[in-house]
């Protein structure tokens, strides 16, 4: 028996692709809308200068009273849990993918005046592993809203960071809380009463199973410069010149590890210690004698911004529910076209040998 074996048709390249697109959008360019749908409605898509008035022919109403039951649901399409193939760029594990500045009001505990509810926003990141394509990012807030009636604090927020690592499915997560603070400060002389507010964030970091906790404060403060204070007053014993030292708002980003064992670190302790360290805080209410108190309180601290790097860490030093840290100081200069800075660490979570270009310009307090 003979048996004719079929010539196979090799298989089209680029070129037979090309020519067939050509031939594709001759034949759209010179057919009727109708034609064109009715082949195939994607062909109009090949054709960016013409608009086929039928396709599609889409309902353009809003469907109030359409619920979709579980067999819709199931069927949507769903590319951020899609295969490895959707991945675009380099299959590599991703540190840090979630979801910045969702806000919602938060209880808190505080040391002084029992619960507080401030307006906070949060920042809810997982490790990505690199077969996956992506995250389910409302997962992180619908986590964290199943804990948001809580008063928090660090554990209530270890449980949030559970729900929603289970959730995604991720090894490494982390939470940023941040919210501004207020505390009644009296006046230095006058005894008036006003409010002080502090930026806070509330962190917790797990990696490789370990975790830490951390709390960043910005203390707000003038530092007088002591070489200007010493040539205002030379100026003044030797010459019976009027002078006056050159002092500037100035600022303390305070980054603390929190030891777990230790007892609480209030917000109010970590504020009272960059206060002890740096007693010249900005003022909130102020009368002329509290005006005198301030220039006077400035006049007995005056600081190089080496010296308030050295301060705070002094002060950080002695507490022992304090781990690691860093202090990174800012005195936004009234003398020069430029700031003075300095950073210090202790430990070596905060250790790093490049800087975030935009570090010092984020320490600028607005009044």
């Amino acid at each position: 028996m003979n048996h004719v074996t079929p010539k196979l048709r090799p298989a089209p390249g680029a070129d037979d692709a090309r020519q067939a697109l050509e031939t594709l959008r001759d034949w759209a360019r010179g057919a009727e809308p109708s034609e064109v749908a009715r082949l195939d409605p994607a062909i109009a898509r090949l054709l960016p200068e013409r608009v086929v008035s039928d396709y599609p022919d889409l309902n353009r109403n809003y469907p109030h009273d359409f619920v979709p039951d579980a067999a819709y649901k199931a069927g949507m399409p769903d590319l951020q849990n899609g295969p490895a193939s959707l991945i675009q760029g380099e299959k590599q594990l991703i540190q840090h993918v979630g979801i910045s500045n969702f806000r919602l009001p938060i209880r808190y505990h505080t040391r002084d005046n029992g619960d507080l509810t401030l307006e906070t926003s949060v920042t809810g990141t997982v490790s990505l592993e690199a077969e996956k394509k992506g995250i389910n990012m409302s997962r992180i807030m619908r986590s964290f809203y199943a804990h948001a009636e809580k008063t928090f604090s660090f554990e209530v927020i270890e449980a949030a960071l559970d729900d929603y690592k289970t959730d995604l499915d991720s090894l490494d997560a982390r939470i940023e809380m941040s919210f501004s603070f207020p505390m009644k400060m009296q006046s230095l002389r006058s005894g008036l009463e006003g409010y002080q507010y502090y930026q806070i964030a509330l962190e917790l970091v797990e990696q490789d199973g370990v975790r830490r906790k951390f709390v960043h404060l910005d203390y707000v403060y003038s530092s007088t410069c002591p070489c200007s204070l010493e040539l205002a007053e030379h100026a003044r014993q030797v010459r019976g010149q009027l002078a006056t030292p050159h002092s500037q708002r100035s600022v303390a980003r305070i980054s603390v590890e929190v030891k777990c064992e230790k007892s609480c670190l209030w917000f109010e302790d970590l504020i009272d210690m960059a206060r002890d360290a740096v007693p010249t805080e900005t003022q909130v209410m102020v009368k002329r004698e509290d005006e005198q108190a301030f220039a006077e309180l400035n006049a007995a601290n005056p600081i190089f911004v080496e010296d308030a790097a050295r301060l705070f860490t002094e002060q950080l030093k002695r507490d022992e529910r304090i781990g690691d840290f860093r202090v990174v100081a800012s005195h936004q200069e009234s003398l020069h076209s430029h700031d003075a800075v300095s950073i210090l660490t202790e430990g070596e979570t905060f250790r790093s040998q490049s800087l975030d270009p935009k570090l010092f310009s984020t320490l600028i307090h607005a009044g």
